[in-house]
């Protein structure tokens, strides 16, 4: 924290203790997790900590569709994500291809390209498995004869 020019607090301490807890955790459960041991912590203490950290590039806002922001302590490189559409479950994945930003656009507008976000969204294992466990057997007798 020092060398990113922010001060050590026992705030900043807990949020980065929950979020290597809860890797990609919302604010919501960052506040559950640190009021454990700090129970007169308020959510609007978690959100200015969550701020000042990610400003300071010591976390990464991940704004996935459908979900709240998310925060993450992998800073350092270009990683995507995977996340189950069924269950929310979220995975951390390497660079799709060569080097940080991982991807080259077609077209860059005058741009930099300096980082890619990519999402891949499906089923992970478990409910992929409880999907087919769930679906019905077809009877053979109803089969369509022709």
């Amino acid at each position: 924290m020092r060398k990113a020019g922010l001060r050590v607090t026992k705030q900043r301490l807990a949020v980065l203790d929950a979020l290597h807890q809860t890797p990609h955790g919302t604010a919501d459960e960052v506040l559950d997790h640190v009021r454990q041991s700090l129970p007169g912590i308020t959510v609007q203490s978690i959100y200015t900590v969550l701020h000042s950290l990610t400003g300071a590039g010591l976390l990464r806002q991940l704004d996935l569709a459908n979900s709240p922001a998310r925060y993450e302590t992998r800073v350092a490189d270009n990683h995507h994500h995977a996340v189950c559409m069924d269950c929310g479950r979220i995975e951390d994945v390497a660079c799709a291809v060569g080097h940080a930003p991982c991807l080259h656009p077609s077209e860059t507008h005058g741009m930099t390209i300096q980082v890619a976000d990519v999402v891949y969204q499906g089923l992970c294992a478990d409910c992929a498995a409880r999907s087919s466990a769930e679906a019905p057997t077809p009877d053979p007798r109803e089969a369509r004869q022709g």
